[in-house]
């Protein structure tokens, strides 16, 4: 079973706003959004990991989103993500997360960069990708806060349409 663990963010009119913004045709876009606190990948281990999850605690907090991004490079575009403020709360909780799953050796993410994934670039030409970056520049949004007061463990499930996600357990 293919895992991660997130904090989904409503407000889907919020980012498909922005996404009708991005400009580029060849990209898939997402319609649920979440910001994903550590990936899994695929393991038979769920419920001794879900248990580990149930020992974490964290008080509700808020998290401001900020400015667009791409991964991995300007220079290679695969990823537009919408970044969120600096957050302690936040890194804490991930933090926390990787030390309750240290035993299962899962890879850990030593460069933890909190994002909402907007769209991913199937293809964009070399003498493109400049105007692309600069056009990220202009586009306009206002900032939008959110109120975390859980976290889940959620299976994905790869398709052609894009991944269909199924929720595991919340943590609260």
């Amino acid at each position: 079973m293919r895992l991660f663990i997130a904090i989904d963010v409503d407000n889907k009119d919020y980012f498909k706003e922005i996404q009708k913004q991005l400009p580029v045709s060849k990209a898939t876009y997402p319609s649920q959004f979440h910001l994903t606190l550590k990936f899994l990948g695929d393991t038979e281990e769920k419920q001794a990991i879900i248990e580990c999850l149930k020992q974490i605690r964290f008080k509700p907090f808020t998290l401001k989103t900020t400015h667009l991004g791409v991964f991995p490079s300007e220079s290679y575009i695969r990823v537009v993500w919408l970044g969120l403020e600096e957050n302690k709360q936040l890194t804490k909780l991930q933090e926390d997360i990787e030390k309750a799953l240290e035993k299962f050796n899962f890879k850990k993410d030593f460069d933890f960069h909190p994002h909402i994934t907007l769209a991913r670039i199937k293809f964009l030409a070399p003498e493109q990708k400049q105007l692309f970056v600069d056009s990220l520049k202009n586009i306009k949004f206002q900032p939008k806060e959110f109120k975390i007061t859980e976290f889940k463990l959620i299976s994905s499930e790869l398709t052609k349409e894009g991944p269909i996600y199924k929720d595991i357990e919340v943590f609260s």
